[in-house]
């Protein structure tokens, strides 16, 4: 199929998003997801198995006020100690880490220094961008960590802190525009991430000539 010239143009403003989020089992890694892309919460929900994929796009403006829309490639993992190992396969080419921890919970708090955080350091891109999330806002009254010694954690991390609902969608909106805009903002013209596009590209243009090729066969077999 032939592109006009306007469709070449919106491609070339399109950008894809690799968000790993990472965390104990039955922190809201899910829910976060299923609230962001679908706008649904479901209380019952079973317990991740290896890992999930997911996508949602959303329309930014860069620093030149130029529309550019956002797929957020969404993987949500495992938080179970028999799947943890598996977590850090999926940090390659990734763009955002998020590091989720229940309100409610300490253990999951501590995991993140315990484990979480040492698994993304040395598995993730050096420059990805980081985010310890708290879920469960909603739940405020029976929270047990403190968030302003999440943040402090956060902060001695040098990564990014948010407070988050998959319940009531609290902070989750707020949560992926901040996203969004650093990308564009700070992420993007790095040397690393032009070299993420560039396997990316290459990798799509591989695809490309396969599938014509294969395409082509068909023809001259059947035509």
């Amino acid at each position: 199929m032939i592109r006009t010239a306007s469709e070449e143009t919106e491609n070339e403003l399109d950008e894809s998003l690799k968000v790993v989020l990472v965390g104990e089992s039955g922190v809201g890694k899910t829910s976060i997801i299923n609230q962001f892309a679908k706008g649904i919460f479901n209380q019952d929900l079973m317990s991740t198995n290896g890992a999930t994929f997911t996508t949602n796009k959303k329309e930014f403006k860069d620093s030149n006020g130029r529309s550019k829309l956002i797929s957020f490639e969404m993987w949500d993992t495992a938080g179970q100690e028999k799947y943890r190992s598996l977590a850090k396969m999926f940090f390659k080419e990734a763009s955002v880490a998020l590091i989720i921890y229940d309100i409610t919970s300490l253990k999951s708090f501590e995991e993140i220094n315990n484990y979480w955080m040492k698994l993304v350091r040395e598995n993730a891109p050096k420059n990805i961008i980081m985010y310890i999330i708290g879920n469960k806002a909603d739940l405020i009254a029976k929270e047990v960590v403190k968030e302003e010694v999440a943040r402090e954690y956060a902060k001695s991390e040098k990564v990014n802190f948010y407070l988050t609902s998959a319940k009531d969608r609290t902070g989750i909106d707020e949560l992926f525009n901040e996203i969004g805009n650093l990308y564009l903002n700070e992420f993007i013209n790095s040397e690393e991430n032009q070299e993420r596009i560039l396997r990316k590209n290459d990798v799509t243009k591989v695809n490309k000539v396969s599938s014509q090729g294969d395409e082509n066969k068909k023809k001259g077999c059947c035509g």
